[in-house]
């Protein structure tokens, strides 16, 4: 028998979203498309469409625990990326294991609250993922309102004052911090890249569609893949950004559900 390569890993700590548009199954997609091999550990389960949210099921800590350390200790990753992690309890025991396991290159997306506003991760939630899971993380991922609760500031302030919002996160604890501009206005989506030192200026023109749900998880899984590929932080966040437009792009014209529809995941590298 003759040994094989072993493809770029990554890994997803999320929710389970049915409708396929978010949390896990849009982060394996994402891996998939970009040429990882992707594995999954579910954290919540949940009741949701393209309209919204409706309940949330948290998984025990113990078991979301044992679902990561599996996979590091079987397989391995050489990155990994948070979604919505629901409790306090589920925060301390990723963060514990993600110690004893190597600490592959992590990405947070700090997923907080649902776009409808329904609450995915309490305040002791919030006070464990600062720290406890923060200083572990290679880039943190927030848009405008989940800055603004990681800070205490309105989003409204954090949209106006971007750099100084990015440096306030980098203190926090992670390595660098993308703040994504997507719930902006304008033109153009720009995210803000920091780490510490300079920074990176991410834009691409605003896509009109309705097709947008997922987008956070799309662009944390993209980062998280294509720093599995090896690529430093910068040229893997240009690459998220690229697979973002592009697969809100091709979701322009399709039509999945009531409300908001996911983005064209699987295609998003369609010509490319």
């Amino acid at each position: 028998m003759t040994a094989g390569t072993t493809p770029p890993r990554a890994v997803t700590i999320a929710g389970s979203d049915p409708s396929g548009g978010a949390g896990v199954q849009a982060d394996l997609v994402t891996f998939a498309a970009l040429g990882v091999h992707g594995m999954g550990c579910v954290s919540a389960l949940t009741v949701q469409d393209t309209e919204g949210v409706r309940e949330v099921r948290a998984v025990e800590p113990e078991l979301v625990a044992a679902q990561l350390a599996a996979v590091l200790a079987d397989l391995g990753a050489d990155a990994a990326k948070t979604g919505m992690l629901a409790n306090a309890g589920v925060v301390e025991a990723v963060a514990a294991t993600v110690r004893e396991h190597g600490r592959p290159a992590l990405v947070c997306d700090p997923v907080l609250a649902s776009s409808g506003g329904v609450p995915l991760l309490d305040d002791a939630g919030v006070a464990a993922l600062r720290a406890e899971l923060l200083p572990l993380v290679r880039v943190l991922t927030p848009n405008f309102d989940e800055a603004a609760i990681l800070l205490g500031w309105e989003p409204a302030e954090v949209a106006r004052r971007r750099e100084d919002a990015c440096r306030a996160l980098f203190d926090l604890g992670s390595a660098a911090v993308v703040l994504t501009g997507g719930h902006g206005a304008g033109a153009a989506s720009e995210d803000l890249l920091h780490d510490g030192a300079a920074f990176v200026r991410l834009t691409a023109p605003r896509v009109d569609t309705r097709n947008t749900h997922g987008t956070g998880c799309a662009f944390s899984a993209a980062l998280c893949a294509h720093l599995a590929r090896g690529e430093l932080v910068a040229d893997a966040a240009r690459g998220a950004k690229a697979f973002v437009a592009a697969a809100l792009e091709g979701a322009q014209g399709r039509r999945l559900g009531r409300g908001r529809g996911p983005l064209d995941l699987g295609g998003a590298l369609r010509g490319r």
